[in-house]
């Protein structure tokens, strides 16, 4: 299995596992609802999604952004930070 893998790098390798589990946390989230069956608990349970979402996205950005920071001028950096804080922005207001 290692084999398999040994051509990708390790940190789109990270990136890709932290999506892996986003969408494991969300299938999941999606059967709880259907076993529940309650609006109520559909809607905590999506509100917990809410949390999960962004945080992932942060952490996947962060590591791929260190990874190129080195090849990146300031300003791209720059424009990178205010494109992520736009998207937060976007999303909680």
């Amino acid at each position: 299995m290692k084999r398999i893998f040994s051509h990708i790098d390790s940190t789109v390798m990270t990136m890709a596992g932290l999506r892996f589990l986003s969408a494991s946390i969300e299938l999941t989230a999606a059967i709880l609802m259907l076993v529940f069956n309650d609006v109520k608990k559909a809607v905590t349970i999506n509100s917990l999604l809410a949390i999960v979402g962004p945080v992932i996205f942060i952490i996947t950005m962060t590591i791929g952004i260190f990874h190129i920071a080195d090849q990146l001028s300031y300003a791209k950096l720059l424009f990178i930070g205010l494109g992520v804080f736009f998207i937060l922005f976007g999303i909680y207001k």
